[in-house]
């Protein structure tokens, strides 16, 4: 009896434990600890379920490569699009199929098979000298005019904000015209591409430039930051191609891991990042845009004005991402 009543405990131990397991959730995330842990610290309130969060810049591809079947990972954050192409050419996500999250997400901002969903977007921007240049009407294509001859700023052309620019040039205007511009764009750098988006708005207000190519969120984060507010008042914030086919945007975005131990209630994590609550989180503390249309962008970022998005799908860059990396490679961008 004693041995039968050991076992029986024993067993709901390891049911207990078991339970347990279930109600937590492994996030990898490349996004930062400042924004994620208050969301999902929400989401443990509103729900029970635990999540732990492996954060990185780097490097979360390879490492669910190397764990294979037994990798702890539900659910992957992403800051940007690349990083979800490489999570799926590495097909280590799959279908995240929900009402909720096709109710919540636009066609457009995720993937046609379900198998990965943005989370925020934001606008590339072309940010302006207030002093030199002023308010600007500008497309991305007037970046290769000879008149901004060495009056351009920008990170590297391997940034995947800046392959994403430029895939999107290449779905409007094909391989060899966006070539000859992506010539002209280097021909009218101030200085060798370097730096992050910040730092071209800084450059700007060193007069070392009069034109910068950055993100809009930075703008915001900028004026959060008393040592960066000169910088972000030293610029004009433009929105490219207004008077055609708008604006090129970029997206955060999230995946359900291949191998997820916990499926089900990661699917609840990803509806609930879709949903009004984050949604707001990340309008409100990053400056970005939710990719939620009943969900409104920050107050501050309001005040930037309304603007013409690029329609183009977002799963339309994926088509010609390697494309993009080869021409910068061939006009030797940042060289």
């Amino acid at each position: 009896m004693k041995i039968a009543r050991s076992l029986s405990i024993l067993g709901l131990v390891c049911l207990a434990s078991a339970a347990n397991a279930a109600e937590k959730l492994t996030v990898y995330s490349y996004r930062q600890a400042f924004l994620i842990d208050p969301i999902l610290e929400n989401f443990t309130k509103e729900t029970g379920i635990d999540v732990e969060v492996v954060f990185s810049k780097k490097g979360i591809a390879e490492r669910m490569v190397r764990e294979g079947r037994l990798s702890p990972a539900d659910i992957v954050l992403t800051s940007d699009f690349s990083r979800l192409m490489e999570l799926v050419d590495k097909e280590l996500v799959v279908q995240a199929s929900s009402e909720v999250l096709n109710n919540n997400i636009p066609t457009k901002f995720r993937s046609p098979d379900d198998n990965w969903y943005s989370l925020t977007m934001r606008v590339r921007n072309v940010y302006s000298s207030k002093e030199r240049l002023g308010k600007l009407a500008i497309d991305y294509e007037d970046l290769s005019d000879p008149k901004y001859m060495g009056k351009i700023c920008t990170r590297s052309g391997k940034h995947p904000y800046n392959i994403s620019l430029v895939a999107s040039m290449i779905a409007h205007h094909g391989e060899a015209e966006t070539r000859s511009w992506l010539e002209g764009l280097k021909a009218n750098l101030a200085r060798k591409p370097q730096g992050n988006d910040r730092a071209q708005v800084k450059a700007v207000k060193e007069g070392l430039c009069d034109i910068a190519i950055g993100n809009s969120y930075y703008l915001g984060k900028m004026l959060q930051d008393p040592k960066q507010v000169p910088w972000a008042e030293s610029v004009e914030i433009n929105f490219p191609n207004q008077a055609n086919r708008g604006s090129h945007i970029n997206v955060s975005g999230m995946a359900l891991a291949k191998y997820a131990p916990n499926k089900e209630n990661a699917i609840k994590l990803m509806e609930y990042l879709s949903g009004d609550e984050a949604q707001k989180a990340y309008a409100e503390v990053n400056y970005e845009y939710p990719i939620n249309e009943d969900v409104a962008p920050s107050e501050l970022v309001a005040s930037w004005g309304d603007f013409k998005a690029d329609s183009l799908p977002i799963f339309k860059l994926a088509e010609y991402h390697k494309t993009a990396v080869k021409l910068l490679d061939q006009v030797k961008f940042d060289l």
